[in-house]
């Protein structure tokens, strides 16, 4: 029997409603990562309106449940729609985390999209301040 390292999280392991919304966030994601950058930041700051920020366990919890539902999602060149899912999933639930957007700061240049929790990076490998953040949404705007 092998592993497959991409799915973290069995979809077993959440509710059909929480899959549910992890789908919808996810399909919502992969429609908004096709337009421009500049398309991408206004639609998620319009969504961020209003939302308290998200704690880095809600944040986590929703990453998780977007990994486990989208292959896509969860490769590692999946980025920009994992980033926007999970930042969707949160706003369903209420809460929103920083959405960001950058590069690499050591070379080879690489762009890189990923959400920010209580100031932490939320689930990924690179150590603090790998990327830099060219395009960030924060939530609780009014």
């Amino acid at each position: 029997m092998s592993f497959d390292p991409t799915m973290s999280v069995a979809p077993a392991a959440y509710r059909r409603r929480e899959r549910w919304a992890a789908r919808l966030a996810v399909v919502a994601a992969r429609i908004l990562a096709r337009r421009s950058p500049k398309t991408i930041a206004r639609t998620l700051t319009l969504l961020s309106r209003g939302a308290r920020p998200a704690s880095y366990a809600e944040a986590i919890r929703a990453r998780e449940s977007v990994t486990g539902t989208s292959l896509t999602c969860a490769s590692p060149r999946g980025c920009l729609p994992r980033s926007i899912a999970t930042a969707l999933l949160c706003r369903s639930r209420g809460c929103w985390p920083t959405w960001c957007a950058g590069v690499r700061v050591m070379p080879p240049f690489g762009a890189h999209a990923w959400v920010v929790a209580e100031g932490r990076q939320v689930g990924e490998a690179a150590p603090p301040g790998y990327h830099r953040a060219l395009v960030q949404v924060p939530g609780g705007a009014a």
